[in-house]
């Protein structure tokens, strides 16, 4: 009896073993290792009459997107409120962005909410590891709160992202100072510092300071406050400013003002409205403190071609970031800016501006050069990294070009060195278009020749599993939001070795970037928590057991597991 009971220990035991050494012959480095997304973030709220917390446990080693987050009510409206600052990150497909890998509370204040009122939360993270959760939405019930004719004006329900053009409030003092040397306003200046001055240079010079000063402030002024109704306007229809159309848009305006500071056509107000705001200016006392502050705020919306394009740029780029305080203050660096010669000229008199010339035309057209990169940057998010990076290249060697034209009118040794070195940056930034134009690396035409058959449906994959003619089917789920599934196709289906191995495959591919409810439907069925995800499938149709991959794998560990299933 012992030596039976023995023999059935020994079988079990060697049965066990067995199993084990096929699970562990399919496992995969990365299979198995995520949790599902309510367990990688747990989210919860609570509520306290107006005021609603919404809560985010973030699990060790993963994290949140700052600007994934989007907040969408329904019967209700929600006070003006903004994200907490994240963790910068950056990744070589997406750039920098924000993160929270810790655990998030966002504070959100009700103005009203009716009867049966929601919140739709949506939001988006990843495991550090490189494993992408597709975007998820939740429904947080509301209770009803009761409008109270103190609160503002509804705003946007969505936190204003950080803005995407490059740009920073200092950014506008230097342009300012630029806009200054321009032909349309560095001749202007002697004349204005006499209006100033009341025809009278007889004064302290504090007193000189204080006129060219106030002239600047009162300027600054009507920029400042020309800043706040745009910013406001702009967090209004912050949503619709982020529309690729309204982008294109956008993009459209920014290439217009460019060509007005390349001479094509001027920008400035009526002659009739620019003659009645310089009469009014010109009525004011010279030398007197409150008529030169009130001379400045006039002279602030006479605008000249040279100050219209790089005006209205700003305006545009104060408009999408939808941000008050950095609205005011863009515009009064802008001022400042431009007043700061206007100052050293009052103080010292002419001597020291530089002279009038050809070189005036050239600092205008630079400002072209300047505006042209905020096109790049909208039109970047809308039509992706690749056209993103061809349309840079196209703006450098312009301006390269342009900058080498304009040292051939130089002579001298210096010059020749200038020139130099124009040209060579403008053939390296040709770079990206050549290889457009002639054929893209080796690594991207290694991962196009990967002839992937699109995948929609359950219904697809049955059929196409049925078709599959004797070979194991690989399907590789993909979104434009999933980062490890781009170094996927860059460092892994891009390898010869691994080509090779899957040219013995059937390919299937499906892209939920949308991430609609026919992905979904998807993903459930193949019981798939993220990408990326790749799954393997004998020749019955049948998911090969312990071959799921989740999670990227470089080229080395990729074809190791494919030898596994093909060997």
């Amino acid at each position: 009896m012992a030596a039976r009971i023995s023999r059935l220990i020994t079988l079990l035991l060697a049965l066990f073993v067995c199993m084990q050494a096929q699970a562990s012959l399919f496992s995969s480095p990365a299979a198995s290792r995520f949790v599902p997304v309510d367990q990688a973030f747990t989210f919860d709220f609570d509520q306290q009459g107006a005021q609603l917390n919404l809560h985010w446990k973030v699990k060790s080693g993963y994290y949140l997107y700052r600007q994934q987050i989007h907040i969408t009510p329904q019967k209700a409206t929600l006070a003006p409120f903004t994200l907490p600052a994240g963790q910068p990150h950056e990744d070589e497909f997406f750039g920098k962005s924000e993160i929270y890998p810790q655990d998030l509370t966002l504070p959100v204040t009700l103005q009203q909410a009716g009867s049966g009122a929601t919140l739709s939360v949506t939001y988006q993270g990843c495991a550090a590891a490189g494993f992408c959760y597709p975007p998820e939405t939740r429904s947080v019930p509301l209770s009803a709160v009761a409008a109270s004719s103190t609160v503002a004006a509804p705003v946007s329900a969505s936190p204003a992202p950080a803005s995407p053009l490059p740009f920073s409030p200092l950014w506008a003092l230097l342009i300012g100072i630029g806009v200054a040397f321009t032909p349309c306003v560095l001749p202007m200046y002697p004349l204005i510092s006499g209006i100033i001055l009341g025809g009278s240079r007889h004064y302290s010079l504090g007193r000189l300071f204080a006129l060219a000063m106030l002239y600047v402030q009162g300027m600054a002024l009507t920029y400042t406050l020309l800043g706040l109704v745009v910013a406001a306007a702009g967090l209004r229809f912050q949503a619709a400013l982020q529309h690729p159309y309204v982008l294109m848009a956008l993009s459209l305006l920014f290439i217009l003002l460019a060509l007005s500071m390349f001479g094509l056509f001027s920008l400035q107000l009526p002659a009739s409205l620019q003659t009645r705001l310089t009469l009014w200016s010109n009525r004011q006392q010279g030398g007197s403190l409150p008529g030169v502050f009130f001379m400045g705020a006039l002279a602030g919306l006479i605008c000249s071609p040279c100050t219209t394009a790089p005006l209205s740029a700003i305006l545009l780029y104060i408009a999408q970031s939808g941000n008050l305080w950095a609205g005011a203050g863009t515009l009064w660096l802008y001022a400042v800016g431009m007043g700061l010669p206007l100052i050293a000229v009052t103080l010292f008199g002419n001597k020291l501006l530089p002279k009038s010339g050809p070189w005036m035309q050239t600092v205008k057209e630079g400002f072209g050069f300047v505006i042209l990169a905020l096109p790049v940057f909208l039109l970047e998010r809308v039509l992706g990294e690749a056209w993103g990076v061809r349309l840079w290249s196209l703006l450098g060697v312009a301006f390269f070009g342009w900058a080498f034209s304009i040292s051939l009118r130089a002579s001298g040794g210096k010059w020749r060195l200038v020139q130099i070195t124009m040209l060579a940056a403008a053939l390296i930034s040709a770079r990206p278009l050549q290889d457009w134009a002639f054929g893209a690396p080796a690594a991207q035409q290694a991962a196009a020749s990967l002839s992937f058959q699109p995948l929609g449906s359950p219904q697809q994959l049955d059929s196409a599993l049925q078709q599959a003619k004797g070979r194991i089917t690989m399907v590789d789920l993909y979104a434009d939001w999933c980062v490890a599934c781009k170094e996927f196709e860059k460092y892994t289906f891009s390898n010869s070795a691994v080509r090779d191995r899957l040219d013995q495959l059937q390919l299937l591919q499906a892209n939920v970037t949308a991430n609609s409810a026919s992905d979904n439907a998807l993903l459930q069925h193949l019981q798939v928590l993220g990408l990326p995800t790749i799954l393997f499938f004998d020749a019955q149709g049948r998911e090969i057991a312990g071959s799921r991959i989740t999670g990227f794998l470089n080229a080395a560990d990729f074809q190791a597991h494919l030898q596994k299933l093909t060997p």
